[in-house]
């Protein structure tokens, strides 16, 4: 079975080697049928050295910590932010 695989945006990088990573999904109500947007966020191991903001690719692991189960596997090249 492969690993699931997200894509998000990197939210905070106040500990060391990890980043927190918010990840949306829009859903159909299923009664109002009204787009309802849930946002997770990821606690996942950073190796690869991203900055705040950026978009990234998110895989799940074997957890290295209590609440870290995610790394980081690339970032995705968005819009030009000039």
């Amino acid at each position: 079975m492969p690993k699931k695989r997200l894509t998000g945006i990197v939210t905070s990088l106040k500990m060391q080697k990890t980043a927190v990573v918010s990840v949306d999904r829009s859903r159909a109500h299923p009664v109002y049928k009204k787009l309802v947007t849930k946002v997770k966020k990821c606690k996942a191991k950073d190796d690869i050295g991203v900055e705040l903001g950026d978009k990234v690719v998110i895989e799940e692991m074997p957890p290295v910590s209590k609440t870290v189960s995610w790394k980081i596997i690339k970032k995705v090249d968005g819009e030009n932010k000039n």
